[in-house]
């Protein structure tokens, strides 16, 4: 079997084999992968953070041996927290930027090294293995207001309803899947909206009952969620209420799930 890991800021993830196929994600720096197998030049992969099955393309894969792949499973992850930092090359000499949630693989004191490249990193990290409070879920949410939407998008610069709900909750300690329909298959249902509490996930169907839709509860029947961008709005049994727009309801909710 085949491994990589993505070198780039980010890398598109598309559903089908082909550059105008849809985008439904993207591998951030330091994301690892396996390969399933190849169509012409491109690579059918599962990613290791959430089992996520995509396409990317041959260009931007870059292998890791078995070993190579195995030694990143031996520590916790460690995540940028910042929303835009700088990692240096220091094999080429050259820096580029990472966004929030990328990943610092076997990160120890400011340096790193995947394969033969050598980096080094200077912000501030999440590790995988810490669960914070919902006061941190929260703020990490916020950091996101005005991320514009994004269809599989996962960055500040462009995400969607369900990448914003899994990186706020990932760089928090929290493993969800990649897409709403697969979430909302996680935690405890409340039977009552009245029982909700901030940081509990909303999620909100359409006319044939599919899952398309999350977002996340605040306080004050608010909800935080990505719809056009990363924005508050208000919230009640109904679903979702857009008060700029003053069209009524925009997203019917389906059920409220307590995760922590």
């Amino acid at each position: 079997m085949t491994f990589g890991i993505c070198l780039f800021s980010c890398i598109p993830a598309k559903k089908e084999a082909s550059h105008s196929s849809e985008m439904v994600s993207q591998l951030l720096f330091g994301e690892s992968y396996r390969v399933i197998k190849q169509a012409g030049d491109w690579l059918e992969i599962k990613t290791d953070f959430d089992q996520y099955s995509c396409f990317i393309h041959t260009k931007q894969h870059h292998p890791l041996s078995e070993k190579e792949h195995s030694g990143l499973k031996k520590v916790p992850l460690t995540y940028v927290s910042e929303l835009v930092q700088t990692i240096f090359n220091r094999t080429e000499n050259s820096h580029f930027p990472v966004t929030i949630g990328a990943h610092l693989p076997n990160y120890k004191q400011g340096n790193f090294q995947i394969a033969a490249k050598s980096f080094s990193y200077e912000g501030s990290f999440a590790l995988s293995n810490t669960k914070k409070p919902i006061k941190a879920i929260l703020d990490t949410a916020f950091l996101f207001l005005h991320a514009p939407y994004l269809w599989g998008g996962r960055t500040p610069f462009g995400i969607d309803c369900s990448g914003f709900t899994q990186m706020v909750y990932k760089l928090n300690g929290y493993v969800l899947p990649r897409d709403a329909y697969q979430q909302v298959e996680l935690g405890e249902p409340l039977s009552f909206v009245e029982e909700a509490e901030a940081g509990d996930l909303a999620f909100f169907d359409n006319e044939e009952g599919r899952i398309v839709h999350v977002g996340i509860l605040l306080n004050n029947n608010e909800i935080i969620h990505a719809s056009g961008s990363v924005r508050i709005d208000k919230f009640d049994h109904y679903g979702i209420f857009n008060q700029q727009q003053n069209r009524g309801y925009t997203h019917m909710l389906r059920v409220i799930k307590r995760l922590i």
